[in-house]
C-alpha cells in the first residue's frame, strides 16, 4: 500500500500503534515459539530502549494504513511463516 500510494521521502511507522515493553514482546514470543528454556536479561548492558510505542497517524493520514489484525495474531502469524519457511531462508 505504501508503495503504491506514497511518494514522500520522510518516514512513515507503520504498526499496530499501541505500546508493548520488551519484556512483554520476549514473553509473548517465548509462549507463541513454545520456547522452555529461561529469558535471562543481561543488567550489566545499558538499558537501551525499554519500551516501543509507533505514532502511526502518519500512515494512516498519507495512504490509509490501519492494522486489520491485532498484535498477537499478527506475531502469532510471523512466527508460523517463519517455521513454515525457515528451511528455504538463507
Amino acid at each position: 500500500m505504501a508503495t503504491e500510494k506514497y511518494n514522500g521521502s520522510e518516514p512513515v511507522n507503520i504498526g499496530f500503534g499501541e505500546e508493548i515493553t520488551i519484556k512483554e514482546l520476549a514473553e509473548k514470543i517465548k509462549e507463541l515459539t513454545r520456547f522452555k528454556g529461561e529469558l535471562r536479561w543481561d543488567t550489566t548492558k545499558p538499558d537501551g530502549q525499554p519500551r516501543r510505542c509507533l505514532d502511526i497517524s502518519k500512515a494512516e493520514r498519507e495512504f490509509g494504513f490501519k492494522a486489520q489484525v491485532s498484535f498477537d495474531e499478527g506475531l502469532k502469524r510471523t512466527i508460523e511463516w517463519y517455521e513454515e519457511n525457515r528451511k528455504n531462508i538463507k
